[in-house]
């Protein structure tokens, strides 16, 4: 209830609000951390910021990042939940998504005893994807049951990588088990055996370059595992999302099925959408910043995206934000404990490309590397932008009505824009834990001047005001996008039988 003085505890004065489907000039009024009201003149606010020229979108929530995230060989990644979870709300982020590992052999308790604890000490609001490597019995009949009833509604499965990728018959065992209990699936789509031949060829012809990573897995080997996820996830009927898209072949796999009715999304990243094969190509090893999986493609590829994105094929842009320092992890994958396996051949001593750990870090720079090359370069909207960067990802994981949205009774989740500041990126000025950026130098126009978390101002003017530990699990219950649409071949259920 508001006090004698104060009808809210906070009010946003005189903004340009940007929702998923409109744009429009109003007060937004914030009361016990949820959005009270919206509307021209509001009564008075314990606090006011005075918002006129700047724009006002919901908070992201970034469903796709790696955090703090242990690997069987001992290794724990450098970026921590607290400068994760700091550099998130830097860029706009309010929320995230990240996993929980499982290895195989290890029932999914055991892999990484006190993950979720350490969680804790996010500044953000944080949820989590459940990996699952080894689909025993036990695992999906007892263990997988009980994080979904603990709000951990959603599973991530590999169809390549050692030791993480899953046969087609594990997968379809991991879809039929999500189908019962009303859990959603990610899919990293790319051809275990064919990358393997490929590497293999690329070492024995002496070819080690970071840009041999991306010859190792050209754009067929992600189309064709993309094709055979949808196919599988069609003959379970069980909706799926298909991680980090990064060609054109890909996307249309998912338009094709989208048409006939089919329950597939897909998303996208920043790296996809503004770097090529040409950075992997560059000099002095410096190509290894940016190897990640799916690989970058051809300097043409990222217009196609951006396509994909208008067109709604893809409706999210996640960060993958998973790093390892350019001076240590990416030079000297044993550092780290997830090198990829491959052999130190390179006559410089740096790593053949098949051994150099996969990911960028992004989670700070997703949103502002967006704005400024999707909303002030024309390609998008702000609305798109909306869609792109929370609202979709809400819907999809089960968050929509809470984060994603500037209606009355959502989070107070805001990020407060000024559309015609402009900045160089600069990896002296973000603040996770990783030496490098990938956009170092890349001139942006369109900068968050505050964050907001749960009405709390988390961030101003590139200061982070919010507290570690103040961050919220965010725990998912059923929801009707994990829903299956109740079409089987020939009638017949094969996953109501298991």
């Amino acid at each position: 209830m508001p006090d004698h003085d104060h009808d809210y505890d906070l009010v946003v004065r005189g903004a340009t609000l940007a929702s998923a489907a409109e744009v429009f000039e109003a007060d937004l009024g914030i009361r016990d951390g949820v959005i009270a009201a919206l509307g021209r003149s509001l009564r008075r606010g314990r606090e006011e910021i005075d918002a006129k020229g700047l724009i006002v979108t919901p908070g992201g929530l970034d469903p796709h990042c790696h955090i703090e995230e242990p690997s069987e060989g001992g290794g724990v990644q450098e970026e921590s939940f607290a400068s994760g979870s700091a550099a998130a709300l830097a860029g706009g982020t309010t929320s995230f998504l990240c996993f929980v590992p499982q290895w195989k052999g290890h029932p999914i308790a055991a892999t990484a005893p006190g993950y979720e604890a350490r969680a804790r000490a996010s500044l953000a609001d944080y949820g989590f994807h459940q990996i699952i490597t080894d689909p025993t019995p036990a695992v999906l009949e007892e263990e997988v049951p009980a994080l979904v009833a603990r709000g951990i509604r959603s599973l991530k499965v590999f169809l390549t990588y050692d030791p993480l990728r899953l046969t087609d018959g594990q997968f379809l065992e991991v879809l039929a088990t999500a189908r019962r209990l009303g859990a959603f699936v990610t899919v990293h789509c790319e051809n275990y055996d064919a990358i393997g031949w490929r590497i293999r060829a690329l070492l024995d012809a002496g070819l080690t370059d970071p840009l041999q990573h991306a010859w190792a897995r050209p754009p067929v080997v992600e189309r064709e595992a993309t094709h055979r996820a949808i196919a599988l996830a069609e003959l379970v009927d069980q909706p799926i999302q298909v991680f980090h898209v990064s060609c054109d072949e890909a996307a249309e796999e998912i338009a094709r099925a989208r048409a006939r009715g089919v329950k597939v999304w897909g998303e996208t990243c920043p790296q996809y959408l503004t770097l090529s094969t040409d950075d992997l190509a560059k000099p002095n090893f410096e190509g290894a910043k940016v190897v990640c999986s799916p690989a970058l493609r051809g300097p043409g590829e990222p217009e196609r995206i951006w396509a994909r994105l208008r067109d709604g094929t893809l409706d999210v842009v996640s960060s993958d934000h998973c790093g390892f320092s350019f001076a240590t992890a990416k030079r000297d994958p044993g550092s780290s404990g997830y090198g990829q396996g491959g052999a130190l051949a390179r006559p410089d001593g740096m790593p053949a490309f098949n051994a150099i750990p996969n990911g960028v870090p992004g989670i700070e720079t997703r949103m502002p590397v967006l704005f400024s090359e999707g909303v002030s370069a024309g390609r998008i909207d702000l609305p798109a932008f909306v869609r792109l960067t929370s609202a979709n990802a809400a819907r999809l994981f089960g968050l929509a009505g809470r984060k994603g949205s500037l209606a009355p009774g959502a989070d107070a989740d805001l990020v407060l824009w000024n559309p015609d500041a402009e900045r160089t990126v600069t990896n002296a000025d973000l603040h996770h834990a990783i030496d490098y950026t990938p956009w170092e130098g890349r001139r942006l126009k369109g900068v968050p001047v505050a964050t907001i978390r749960r009405g709390e101002v988390a961030v101003r003017e590139g200061r982070v005001l919010a507290s570690p530990g103040s961050g919220r699990f965010l725990a998912r219950g059923p929801y009707a996008l994990a829903r299956p649409s109740g079409r089987v071949p020939d009638g017949f259920d094969a996953a109501a039988r298991r």
